[in-house]
C-alpha cells in the first residue's frame, strides 16, 4: 500500500534459539566514555566539581551531590582488585551466542585516578592467585567497536 511507513529495522542478538531485538542508547557521557576505550584503548572518568568524586563509567550528575558534572579525567589502564568471585556456571555471550566457558572470574577494578569501581573478568581462575587488593591491568580486544567488551579481560600485574 502506498501509505504504509516503511519498517524500522531492529539489531538483532541471538541468545541461544532466543531472539532478542533491541536498540538503545548509552548517552552522552557513555559515548565519550566507550569511543575512548575504542579509538585509544584508554579509560576517562568524570570528576565532581564539589566533592571531588571520580566516576568510572561516568555520569551526569554526582550522587552525593546531586551537581552536574563536566570535568573529564584520564584514568590508569591498570587499578585495584576490590572484589571477585570465579563462576561455574555459563552464560550465553549477546554477542556471538556462544556460551562462556566455565570457570570464570568476575571482578570488580577500581582504576587508578578513580574513586568508583567497574565490574569485568579477570583472565585467572586459581582461588589461591586472586586476593582482594591485588593489581591488575587492561588487556584490550585487537578489534574493538565501542564497547566495555572492548577490554577482553583484565591480567595480573607483578609488583
Amino acid at each position: 500500500m502506498a501509505d504504509e511507513k516503511p519498517r524500522k529495522e531492529f539489531i538483532k542478538i541471538t541468545s541461544g534459539d532466543m531472539a532478542q531485538p533491541f536498540e538503545w542508547s548509552v548517552g552522552r557521557h557513555g559515548s565519550k566514555f566507550l569511543a575512548e576505550l575504542r579509538d585509544n584503548k584508554r579509560f576517562l572518568g568524570i570528576k565532581c566539581p564539589k566533592c571531588g568524586t571520580v566516576y568510572a563509567t561516568p555520569r551526569q550528575v554526582c550522587r552525593t551531590c546531586f551537581v552536574e558534572m563536566k570535568e573529564w579525567v584520564p584514568l590508569g589502564n591498570e587499578g585495584t582488585i576490590e572484589t571477585f568471585t570465579i563462576l561455574n556456571f555459563g552464560f550465553v555471550d549477546p554477542d556471538t551466542g556462544t556460551e562462556r566457558p566455565v570457570p570464570y572470574t568476575c571482578i570488580f577494578v577500581k582504576l587508578d585516578g578513580a574513586d568508583t569501581s567497574i565490574g569485568h573478568f579477570l583472565d585467572e581462575t586459581d582461588i589461591n592467585k586472586i586476593k582482594i587488593g591485588m593489581r591488575v591491568q587492561a588487556v584490550f580486544e585487537e578489534k574493538r567497536k565501542g564497547s566495555l567488551l572492548d577490554v577482553k579481560h583484565f591480567t595480573t600485574v607483578s609488583e
